[in-house]
């Protein structure tokens, strides 16, 4: 006699996955809510919002228990996880295979201190045709080389401490960005600001790179400095008598991170794309960013490897017109 289908036998069941379900409920909660989760201790709250389109890897994982159980309570659960993934990241899947008409490119790069082949990297990035190119980690040692590989196509070119603009409108204003923390010394330049003269309008361009942060697994998230700096770029920006601003920068940290809210607070998210910029060998996460004010990131995308630690980050930006 066939055995008859119900929660005690082998068929789809609805009561079954009981203990996959919560767990379904829990992915979908830390996607759409992560502001709910504290950042003490390990600032935890920040490390989520990091890493949280890699969340979505969840469904895939407890889809296996829910088949395995047969269970009709699992699967339906895995549905809202996968749609609150779906109308948060969905739209960054393609960065499209073109630049919008009345656009201009603008590339950011961290070249890493300690790059052994610096001309390569220059002339890369020279390859990219951008109308301005960002860099930070620029050493004393291999300074000259981007300014011999980029000086034919990028007349104009600005540098404090250790980050550079390189551009082929006329740049004037050059200033550096005190972004120190406070405990950091002199000498600790890593923030600039110059007025470049686009064909369409001045625009206001700031490069800068904040402190690292460290993960450790009693320490968590060790973030303190960098967000004493992202504060201080922030008043800077806030300050910015132009109304178009670009802000390109390794900003050590993803744009959902907490920590970084007093300057993308001021700014607007880019569009489309994913964009994963470090490492560079396995992304996993985009740092390195490109964001405006009264102007529009129309698309922004990873370009190939060079002898960095971080991928160059490529945008398309439309200035708002009055």
């Amino acid at each position: 006699m066939a055995r008859k289908r119900d929660g005690r036998g082998h068929g789809w069941s609805w009561q079954r996955g009981r203990a996959v379900a919560p767990l379904c409920l829990l992915t979908a909660a830390l996607l759409a809510f992560p502001g709910l989760v504290p950042n003490s201790p390990g600032r935890l709250g920040s490390l989520l919002e990091t890493f949280r389109p890699w969340l979505g890897l969840a469904v895939p994982v407890l889809l296996v228990p829910a088949l395995l159980r047969r269970s009709f309570l699992a699967v339906t659960a895995l549905l809202l996880p996968a749609v609150v993934w779906s109308a948060l990241f969905g739209g960054l899947l393609s960065a499209g295979d073109r630049a919008p008409d009345g656009t201009f490119t603008v590339v950011q790069h961290n070249v890493s201190d300690v790059n052994a082949d610096p001309a390569a990297t220059a002339r890369a990035l020279a390859g990219t045709g951008a109308g301005l190119i960002a860099l930070e980690e620029l050493t004393a040692p291999a300074l000259p080389a981007f300014e011999a590989a980029l000086a034919a196509d990028y007349p104009h070119h600005a540098t404090r401490g250790t980050v550079g603009l390189w551009s082929k409108y006329p740049l004037t204003s050059v200033r550096l960005v005190d972004i120190r923390p406070e405990g950091v010394g002199e000498g600790w330049d890593r923030g600039m600001r110059a007025t470049a003269r686009t064909p369409r309008a001045e625009v206001a361009v700031y490069v800068a790179h904040l402190p690292s942060v460290r993960i450790g697994p009693t320490t968590g998230l060790t973030s303190g400095r960098r967000d004493a700096s992202a504060a201080l770029l922030g008043e800077a920006i806030g300050d910015e008598p132009l109304d178009r601003v670009i802000l390109l920068g390794d900003l050590n940290s993803t744009l959902d991170d907490r920590g970084l809210r007093p300057v993308t607070s001021r700014m607007t998210s880019p569009g489309p794309g994913f964009a994963f910029s470090w490492p560079a060998k396995l992304p996993v996460a985009r740092i390195d960013q490109v964001l405006t004010r009264s102007a529009t990131v129309t698309r922004v995308r990873s370009l190939p490897a060079t002898g960095s630690d971080h991928l160059p980050i490529a945008a398309d930006i439309a200035l708002d017109t009055d």
